[in-house]
């Protein structure tokens, strides 16, 4: 993302108002794709990254939300998603690029700050890169969703039909907060 939206994600979602962090890796590596939102795009982004489209079907299989109009998951980012990369950004053309460069001291830090100083959030950590952050969450005080990531290599191993819109909304549900709007608008 431009430099003015490496810390999109945590301006978007300020840590009190977290409910569900959603972890990737690093952005998008194509150019004009990534806003410093994890997994979502620009609203003009045509076709829609293969990940992205997945995460759709899975959301429409699970709730009967059909989202494929748009890769633009601000709404989502002001219910209280915070939708953070482990790594905030990526060269041009070479994923992974910037994974060494300490961003994960930052992230983080972050995700166990939340783990400590907030109660019943969820967090979704799809792929092995994400569950492997899962040692930096208290698992008695939080619900943390486990699945294969949504990429076109891995989602038909555990990622269709892990269910974890209707899950997130069940447990926050459960623990008396508001229940997240997954529909996207359409003038977005």
């Amino acid at each position: 993302p431009a430099e003015n939206r490496w810390l999109h994600a945590l301006n978007s979602t300020p840590f009190e108002h977290v409910k569900v962090v959603i972890l990737g890796q690093d952005p998008y590596p194509t150019v004009g794709h990534a806003h410093g939102l994890a997994f979502s795009v620009l609203p003009d982004v045509k076709p829609l990254p293969r990940s992205l489209q997945n995460i759709n079907k899975e959301l429409l299989a699970d709730l009967a939300i059909d989202n494929q109009h748009s890769g633009y998951l601000q709404a989502w980012a002001d219910q209280g998603i915070l939708l953070l990369n482990a790594t905030l950004t990526v060269e041009a053309g070479k994923a992974g690029a910037h994974q060494k460069w300490g961003w994960s001291l930052l992230t983080d830090a972050i995700i166990q700050a939340l783990s400590d100083q907030r109660e019943h959030l969820v967090f979704v950590l799809w792929g092995r890169f994400a569950q492997q952050k899962a040692k930096l969450i208290d698992e008695q005080r939080h619900l943390i969703l486990q699945s294969a990531h949504p990429s076109p290599l891995s989602a038909r191993r555990g990622f269709f039909g892990s269910r974890p819109f209707s899950k997130i909304n069940d447990y926050l549900q459960k623990h008396n907060r508001t229940l997240i709007n997954w529909q996207i608008p359409k003038d977005e």
